[in-house]
């Protein structure tokens, strides 16, 4: 489990193809420190499992569904990735609960400068539009973000000078891909309504008489 704050900007530094999928080896320095073999990694968004590491970087395999549901197939030599290690039970909470599970690749509508601070628009995959609440989390790229708007599958967030320096958002353009992962209670909710409607729906005389009324 995550919490969408960011530790470190890494940097693809190889990307080679594997049975099913690709291995990529990512530099880094503050997130290496204790890290170990099957440590949990959460890499723009996905969580992935370091399969070896070194003083300067770490390698993890991406195959199968997280290259066709994320961003990672499109990751290049060079390309900055928002890393975090997996949340210690010690930790604070200070985002929200990001397992790491990508729902859906989004795309960077528009951004514009405000002062100190920018005004950032993604598209959302309409399948997810119905998790969006004002005021509500998602993570983008691993990023626990705050919707501060949105129109139909439009989300608008404001990003504060800290985000912006210490994350990728700072290299991205309009048209650029992101991993969506909404807000997990969204879809618990969600699931504990569906089984209450069909509990409803299932309450007809024959099963009242089974429930001795």
């Amino acid at each position: 489990m995550f919490t969408g704050l960011i530790e470190e900007l890494g940097k693809i530094e190889s990307v080679k193809p594997i049975s099913g999928g690709k291995t990529l080896t990512i530099s880094a320095e503050k997130i290496l420190s204790g890290i170990n073999t099957g440590d949990s990694i959460s890499v723009n968004g996905v969580c992935l499992t370091v399969t070896k590491f070194s003083a300067r970087n770490f390698t993890v395999d991406a195959v199968g569904e997280t290259l066709n549901k994320t961003t990672m197939n499109e990751l290049r030599i060079g390309d900055n990735v928002n890393l975090e290690p997996a949340l210690r039970l010690s930790q604070k909470l200070g985002g929200h609960i990001v397992q790491g599970h990508v729902n859906g690749v989004g795309e960077i509508s528009e951004l514009k400068k405000l002062g100190e601070n920018y005004l950032l628009f993604v598209l959302v995959p309409v399948a997810l539009e119905k998790y969006l609440v004002k005021e509500g989390s998602i993570a983008i790229d691993g990023i626990s973000l705050t919707i501060a708007d949105t129109l139909n599958n439009e989300c608008t967030f404001s990003i504060i000078p800290h985000t912006w320096l210490n994350t990728n958002l700072r290299t991205k353009n309009i048209g650029d891909k992101v991993n969506i992962e909404i807000d997990i209670i969204a879809k618990y909710v969600e699931k504990l309504l569906a089984g209450g409607k069909k509990n409803i729906s299932e309450l007809n005389e024959e099963r009242l008489n089974k429930l001795g009324y």
